[in-house]
């Protein structure tokens, strides 16, 4: 097996290990024209490359950076397979994301299990840019209570709603949520509903 098929087996592997998520980005990408994202916390899911021209990987996993040092055997995958006209600008970053970066802002931010990637990393996010996350570790709490974002929708078997959205982040009988606690634990609370996404804009 080539080098070029060794990197690609990983990356497939991977992918098959943590669910095919290209139709969620996809999703995501279409409703919101996203042309450029940043990924925290990405480990070695290169997926939104297929659907995003531009993005920037940042992870201090040594897996990922040495996954990454391969970046022009990734770039050639990914210009086979994509799914854009536009030319594929993929970066790596390989530092802990919650230092500072020098980078330009970006339409989207992808953030799934990988801490508190929306607040850490918002300053990079155009105005009026998404922010995609899950509350595995409360990001999407974080986020819901953070007046830089505006709660606009959930992702729901890839489809996206945007309808009757004060059914999520409400707690059982009316609970207060503990937001000291979310950042201790680094865990979202159990809502009455929730689901494996919810997408915020920033409007500020």
């Amino acid at each position: 097996m080539s080098k070029s098929e060794n990197i690609i087996k990983e990356y497939l592997d991977y992918r098959n290990k943590i669910g095919n998520r290209i139709e969620l980005y996809r999703v995501v990408t279409k409703r919101f024209e996203t042309l450029s994202a940043l990924y925290p916390g990405s480990h070695i899911d290169i997926s939104p490359s297929l659907v995003i021209p531009k993005v920037i990987y940042i992870d201090n996993f040594n897996g990922a950076i040495k996954f990454f040092k391969n970046i022009d055997l990734i770039k050639d995958y990914i210009v086979e397979n994509k799914e854009y006209e536009e030319q594929c600008d993929i970066a790596f970053i390989g530092q802990d994301y919650n230092k500072e970066l020098d980078i330009e802002p970006v339409d989207l931010i992808i953030s799934q299990y990988a801490g508190f990637v929306g607040q850490a990393t918002k300053r990079y996010l155009k105005a009026g840019g998404i922010l995609l996350c899950n509350d595995s570790h409360g990001d999407a709490t974080l986020s819901y209570f953070d007046d830089d974002f505006e709660f606009v929708g959930v992702i729901v078997n890839n489809r996206i709603i945007d309808t009757n959205l004060e059914n999520y982040f409400t707690m059982p009988k009316s609970k207060d949520i503990d937001l000291i606690k979310v950042k201790e634990k680094m865990k979202g609370p159990k809502y009455v509903s929730s689901v494996e996404n919810y997408l915020f804009r920033k409007i500020k």
